[in-house]
């Protein structure tokens, strides 16, 4: 256990901030320690936002390491840029981001292991550089930190919505009309917690989408988000009354498909954390994907 007492010149400061320089963790990792109650202020769990005061006493004892250990696996993944700091992944819809109940190898966490020979895990979790996630039956882009420096950067990229991230779906029904904002709140579903849904207490929750093609029965769109929550443009189309084609949670089962969903994280662009450029990459649909669409014109 580390005890660590609060300075004056660090009176009102967040904690998650003041513990990042201190520890040298990613803030990611601090605020999940947090949150796990591995660290306390003064004896008691506090938030990451917590203003510290000078004289606070702050323990921190490390995480439970994880009942499981990361294997590296040979999964081919299609890594579209690489460097010291970070990677792009193009995720195929049948791989799960991350281990989990039930799913402790086979992700591409695994993969990440076997291929990348810097990636630096940070032991006992199960996330190593994570910084976003998409959904199994999702395709598409995402990146990866390579370092606790690139995650934490990254990760605040992210909250501060300074990310684009823009996906394609195809939906059921014909969209009218040629832009929409789907401003609505997302939590858990009361009636099924395996679900979100739209909810009166849940999260701020914004996505902008465009139509691309009209279809007789179905519409490509490109969707952009503002906002970042679980299955949050499944939901969202789901509550307009358009859900994604195959989408197998909230869709409708006579169109499930066998690739999954269509949906595809298309475009994905940030500000390098090492070099301070904004990069952008693009991805193809799926051949899937397009032989679909070419089998409705």
């Amino acid at each position: 256990m580390e005890k660590i007492r609060i300075e004056e010149n660090q009176n009102f400061e967040r904690i998650d901030k003041i513990l990042c320089e201190v520890l040298e963790y990613s803030r990611s990792k601090v605020q999940a320690m947090i949150k796990d109650g591995s660290i306390l202020v003064n004896g008691v769990i506090v938030k990451a936002n917590y203003k510290a005061k000078t004289n606070d006493e702050i323990t921190v004892e490390e995480m439970e390491e994880v009942d499981f250990e990361l294997e590296p696996e040979d999964i081919d993944i299609d890594i579209v840029y690489e460097d010291d700091h970070l990677l792009v992944v193009n995720k195929d819809y049948q791989l799960v981001v991350h281990p989990g109940a039930g799913n402790k190898t086979g992700t591409l966490v695994n993969a990440l292991l076997f291929h990348v020979k810097d990636f630096k895990a940070i032991k006992g979790e199960v996330r190593p550089g994570i910084v976003h996630r998409i959904d199994k039956e999702t395709s598409g882009l995402l990146v990866v930190a390579k370092t606790d420096k690139a995650l934490a950067d990254l990760s605040d990229q992210m909250k501060n919505k300074t990310v684009s991230r823009k996906y394609i779906a195809l939906v059921e029904g014909v969209i009218p009309h040629n832009l929409g904002k789907i401003n609505a709140p997302i939590g858990r579903d009361p009636k099924n917690r395996q679900r979100m849904a739209v909810v009166d207490k849940g999260k701020t929750s914004v996505t902008n989408f465009k139509v691309l093609t009209r279809y007789e029965k179905f519409t490509l769109i490109e969707c952009e988000l503002e906002t970042g929550r679980t299955h949050q443009i499944r939901v969202h189309l789901n509550y307009i009354g358009y859900p994604v084609v195959g989408d197998p949670k909230y869709g409708r089962r006579k169109t499930h498909t066998e690739n999954g969903q269509f949906l595809h994280a298309k475009t994905l662009g940030f500000i390098h954390p090492e070099t301070k450029e904004y990069i952008e990459f693009n991805s193809e649909l799926p051949e899937y994907f397009k032989l679909f669409l070419e089998s409705i014109e």
